[in-house]
């Protein structure tokens, strides 16, 4: 599957949103997802809650455990065309 599937990351899907939804599949309380990734609970808390300003790095930390990483997407700017 490519990481961008509809099935996998649907369209819209934010990265808090993922990250709390795998959590709850694994039946994953916060603090154990902070144990599995290396990251303090506060920033597990501060990633399901969306906050802006994160650090990228522990952000991959955590994604890791679902086999997902922030990377360069292509845009597909031909929704913003006229006609």
């Amino acid at each position: 599957m490519f990481m961008n599937d509809a099935n996998l990351y649907p369209k819209g899907c934010t990265i808090a949103s993922f990250v709390k939804a795998k959590r709850k599949e694994q039946g994953w309380t916060q603090v154990q997802l902070a144990d599995y990734a290396g990251v303090g609970l506060r920033f597990v808390r501060e990633l399901e809650q969306n906050k802006s300003t994160l650090r990228l790095d522990k952000v991959n930390q955590v994604l890791d455990l679902f086999s997902a990483c922030v990377g360069p997407m292509p845009i597909d700017r031909s929704i913003y065309a006229d006609g």
